[in-house]
């Protein structure tokens, strides 16, 4: 294989595949500016791989992500020692298509994405490699420097924590709506009792301003405390809000917009007809990409 051809060959199947490198990236780091950068390492190293001696083209491709966005975690955990108050995945503005995959929108949802955070970086890029992409044992071996049997291992535990924290009811995106649309509803009327009716007791709000913007330090947990907290806020805002429904992470959400700029989107958990869980992410650096779509695949 010449030069050119194999340049234009190494571009041409990096294309193919780069929606998928980029769920993959995404999905182990939380961030889409660093999956971002995971994409640009693993092109650089792909451009110097010798295509003839590469029977599976996606795997080796998947296998290189992992190595960098493994290499990535590590950098980041020390960057969130020092984040200001709660870390909050960065939320992507996704296409229709993508709520309508369960399987992806689940896997992406924000709710997952925050239980993601609590695996070990290994832990996590095992489980989203085997449970997400059905990657094999083998190229997972390969990819996190293990052994086959230590990976099956490593599966096992990590199923069993996730599966103990991520919701167990799976929820329509029709009845993800309308339960929004009831938050939205009495929030922006000032309904106290509305949205005690539509929080659950339990529910977690959570919010990311990074440091830059305003936001609660550290969780807030009780539908009475959300429900004070956020009609006492509205009521005080000087600056005209606005909420437009829109999908983030493969679920309806919520854009906020002060005096017509975008400054915040607030994701939710939803579990049996209420809202469990509440995050609003305000820092500007991660609101990038909810501005124009960006593609998600399993494939």
């Amino acid at each position: 294989m010449n030069g050119d051809h194999a340049i234009d060959r190494a571009t041409e199947v990096f294309v193919a595949h780069r929606n998928l490198l980029f769920t993959v990236a995404y999905e182990l780091l939380g961030s889409a500016a660093d999956a971002e950068d995971v994409l640009q390492e693993t092109w650089l190293r792909w451009g110097q791989v010798d295509l003839e001696q590469v029977r599976d083209e996606r795997a080796y491709l998947v296998r290189i992500t992992t190595r960098q966005a493994l290499n990535r975690l590590r950098t980041m955990s020390r960057r969130k020692e020092s984040y200001v108050g709660p870390w909050l995945p960065e939320p992507l503005l996704t296409a229709p298509d993508v709520a309508q995959d369960a399987e992806l929108a689940e896997s992406v949802s924000m709710a997952v994405m925050l239980v993601l955070e609590t695996l070990s970086p290994v832990e996590r890029a095992v489980f989203v490699l085997r449970e997400v992409f059905d990657v094999g044992y083998d190229e997972i071996a390969a990819a996190v420097d293990k052994t086959p049997v230590a990976v099956r291992q490593i599966a096992h535990r990590a199923r069993r924590h996730v599966d103990a924290r991520r919701p167990r009811e799976v929820v329509s995106q029709r009845e993800k709506r309308t339960v929004l649309e009831s938050f939205l509803r009495a929030l922006e009327g000032g309904d106290l009792q509305g949205l005690l009716d539509v929080l659950a007791p339990e529910v977690v709000y959570m919010g990311d301003g990074g440091g830059v913007k305003h936001a609660v330090l550290r969780p807030i947990v009780g539908g009475e405390k959300v429900a004070r907290l956020l009609v006492g806020r509205l009521s005080k805002n000087p600056i005209p809000i606005a909420f437009h429904h829109t999908l983030v992470n493969g679920s309806p959400a919520l854009a906020i917009h002060l005096d017509g700029q975008l400054d915040g989107i607030i994701a939710a958990r939803i579990e049996h007809g209420c809202i469990t869980g509440l995050y609003a992410v305000r820092n500007p650096e991660k609101l990038s990409h909810v501005t124009s779509e960006t593609p998600l695949t399993l494939q």
